[in-house]
């Protein structure tokens, strides 16, 4: 009797499978059988790339005449400890009432590219049926949905020569470029730290770029000098109530365009600001003996309504930033948070970068809202959702959109597995609430608010004010979560960028927003100088840094522009925040793990310099994001296998000839010291401290 084989990722994944599957009698270890299938899983990666040394003896030993190092032909070895679970893969994979394997690894290219392996090494034959279930979340329906339409392993093909091409890429980058420069400064590293006989330089693809991100964000910090300014703001008086304007510098101004000026707000000196004040506040009167002030009147009064519309789902970036945050937790413990969620059928798949949904899902998207009404969270919002039945217009919102998706749609609650909500740990709870209320929000409509702009006059000059008033809270109810302190009417109103003209005078504002009318008069009654000064650019914090990969170094934080630039990220959403990780373990960044702030090891600011004297192109967030999209290409076909390593294998050549005709020993010199004296002292066997 012929038998189909079902192959997992992982033994949890497997087993859920074989639950749904009706496959309940264990025949031997690492493999689930009944009467007609066969359950198995891998454990992660089964196979790896084999080290230079296998492919000759004399590789073992760095030096630079075996570099570059490019083989024709890749080998691979079955990774040590777990030899035992790849052989039972490998021997049901081969077994002749086997005749249709289910591949069911993560739907993503890293899990196509486990099964390939696997598939490789085990020799399996090509005339047995191999189907791939694509599934966005471990539900019962979908899973179900995943097997009936499994398609053919070889529609996939293209997403394998990608995933296969990004191994061979950082393989190559790192074994020929680490080599390269350790040999030529490694020794000049192991000079200031002086803790082993020989330093090597770590170097990766992607890895390598964001440590230039962080130590060029470090020393723009260190070379900022703050530059002092002088704000002039006017206080009005209309009918006993006040409101306070900001002086600007526009056309008509006595000040326009002058030297004098620090932008158009300010002076860069404290008397010119004096002279402002002066000018428009006059003397004493002898009469009366009280100020007096140049004539004021309002010059024009802008009204408009401005809507506020939920923001888009959550894509894991963007989880990962607010995660960050919220609950000042790094990346990767929010990935094994979604994980776990995701595992627990709390929701979809995480590891992805789109931030909509897909048409089929919008139009099944009731149920997952008919799911949540046993989640307390969510009950308030359901009615409404309901009663109005916002979801069946989701088709046509901007949260949906095919042409933004590649593998997975955005992460939302599956509706589903709500009972695993009891075992859930403080943190794991609060991220669950986090993904519902944001998924909720999009079936409501804007917060509308009036805008009111204000200009007023004062002799030749020009003060500025606004106000805004929430009219409609519209979805800002559904987005505050049950775990931060409830904001005011007022706090939900007020944004982070407005200005302190603004967030003075916004109460008094309101009340005589309907009053204000263009030629009113309004006494000017004092005049006073703000003084500020420059900020310098702030450092990444372990959510920024996820951002700032995903947008090729840009920190962008308005997400129609993110949108618009998506698809060019440095690393994908499944390898961010590992890459970071692997930076922190072998100290070339530091994470404070209480504000999530990261900054540069001396030993990573060394790493970087080497490497920017040396191949500075490895620095380049633009062209790290390149070889991203090209492998984006290769998946959806765009580019062949053979197009992308002709240039992989000539940008490595061209690097390695260049690091080993070249001796930059002279600029690190100099750059040591310029980077030591923000580190106390290396110890010999320890670590530097940044001062």
């Amino acid at each position: 009797m012929s038998k189909r084989l079902f192959i997992a990722e992982k033994p949890s994944v497997a087993q859920e499978f074989a639950r749904i599957l009706g496959v309940n009698a264990r025949r031997g270890d690492g493999y689930l059988e009944s009467e007609d299938t066969i359950v198995t899983w891998c454990v992660g990666h089964l196979v790896t790339m084999s080290y230079p040394e296998v492919y000759d003896e004399a590789m073992k030993k760095w030096a630079l005449d075996t570099l570059p190092f490019l083989p024709d032909t890749f080998r691979y070895e079955i990774i040590p400890n777990v030899k035992k679970q790849f052989m039972t893969v490998s021997g049901l994979l081969n077994r002749e009432d086997v005749d249709t394997i289910y591949i069911c690894t993560d739907s993503g290219r890293e899990g196509e590219y486990i099964y390939r392996l696997v598939d490789q090494m085990a020799g399996v034959p090509d005339t047995k049926t191999k189907l791939r279930v694509w599934i966005d979340s471990q539900t019962e329906d979908e899973i179900k949905r995943g097997i009936r339409e499994a398609k053919p392993m070889a529609e996939y093909d293209n997403l394998s020569h990608s995933a296969y091409l990004r191994a061979k890429e950082d393989y190559l980058m790192g074994i020929n470029f680490s080599r390269v420069l350790s040999l030529k400064y490694g020794y000049w590293l192991n000079n200031n730290f002086q803790n082993e006989k020989w330093t090597s330089v770590s170097v990766g693809r992607v890895m390598t770029c964001v440590l230039g991100m962080v130590v060029t964000r470090e020393w723009e910090i260190r070379n900022f000098v703050k530059t002092p300014f002088y704000r002039v703001l006017g206080t009005f008086s209309l009918e006993g109530k006040t409101f306070q304007g900001e002086w600007k510098a526009v056309e008509g101004s006595r000040y326009f365009a002058s030297p004098a000026l620090y932008k158009e707000n300010g002076f860069k000196e404290k008397e010119k600001a004096q002279e402002l004040i002066d000018s428009l506040m006059k003397p004493e009167s002898v009469s009366s003996m009280e100020p007096e002030s140049v004539s004021s009147v309002i010059e024009t009064v802008e009204k408009k309504k401005e809507k506020k519309n939920p923001p888009l789902l959550f894509n894991l970036a963007e989880l990962q930033n607010l995660a960050s945050k919220l609950f000042k937790i790094s990346p990767d413990e929010t990935l094994a948070i979604v994980q776990e969620l995701y595992e627990k059928k709390l929701v979809t798949y995480p590891r992805t970068d789109a931030r909509v949904l897909s048409t089929a899902v919008a139009e099944e998207i009731g149920k997952n809202l008919r799911g949540l009404q046993g989640y307390e969270q969510a009950a308030p919002y359901l009615s409404y959702i309901s009663e109005n039945q916002t979801y069946k217009g989701l088709k046509k919102t901007r949260y949906v959109n095919d042409k933004q998706i590649t593998d997975h749609y955005a992460i939302i609650p599956t509706g589903q597995g709500l009972s695993a909500l009891k075992s859930l740990g403080a943190v794991q709870t609060k991220m669950y609430e986090v993904i519902v209320r944001r998924f909720l929000s999009i079936f409501y409509p804007p917060a509308v608010y009036q805008k009111l702009n204000v200009t007023v006059k004062a002799g030749q000059e020009r003060f500025f004010t606004s106000a805004k008033v929430l009219l409609e809270e519209g979805f800002l109810p559904v987005s505050q979560y049950s775990f931060t302190k409830k904001k005011s009417p007022s706090e939900i109103t007020r944004s982070d960028e407005e200005d302190d003209a603004e967030e003075t005078n916004s109460d008094d504002l309101r009340e005589i927003l309907g009053q204000l009318k263009k030629d009113m008069p309004v006494d000017l009654t004092e005049c006073t100088m703000k003084e500020g000064e420059t900020s310098p650019p702030k450092r990444y914090n372990s959510g920024s840094m996820i951002l700032a990969m995903e947008n090729a170094g840009q920190l962008i934080e308005d997400e129609e522009l993110r949108a618009q630039i998506k698809g060019s990220g440095i690393g994908t959403s499944a390898t961010r925040a590992e890459i970071l990780k692997k930076l922190f373990n072998i100290d070339y960044l530091k994470l404070n793990t209480k504000t999530q702030i990261i900054t540069p090891t001396l030993k990573g600011e060394l790493v970087c310099g080497i490497v920017r004297y040396s191949m500075p192109a490895m620095l380049s967030p633009k062209l790290t994001a390149s070889w991203e999209k090209g492998l984006t290409g290769v998946a959806e076909g765009e580019i062949s296998e053979e197009e992308y390593m002709e240039k992989l294998t000539g940008f490595v050549s061209q690097l390695v000839g260049t690091v080993k005709a070249g001796d930059n020993r002279g600029q690190l010199n100099a750059y040591y010291r310029l980077a030591s004296g923000h580190y106390k002292p290396v110890k010999k066997g320890g670590k530097s401290k940044q001062s």
